[in-house]
């Protein structure tokens, strides 16, 4: 399990709102420190790729666990 800086709660958020709040998350981090998103919405996945590659993030895990997506996004 990777380390992480912050986590996000996304669960039972729908598509754009994880992506919102990990946008908004972000920006209170500083470079090279990793937040830790939970989400449920299936959307997700594809969401966070686009996100990454948009702002130059790194997503540099994505996985899925019992419904739950989790995603770990080194801010740049």
């Amino acid at each position: 399990m990777a380390d992480f800086d912050q986590e996000l709660d996304a669960r039972g958020l729908n598509c754009p709102l994880p992506i919102l709040r990990a946008k908004k998350a972000l920006n209170e981090l500083t470079g090279g420190q990793v937040l830790r998103v939970i989400a449920t919405d299936p959307g997700s996945v594809k969401d966070f790729e686009a996100f990454a590659k948009q702002t130059g993030n790194e997503l540099m895990e994505s996985t899925e666990e019992s419904g739950e997506f989790r995603f770990l996004i080194k801010k740049a």
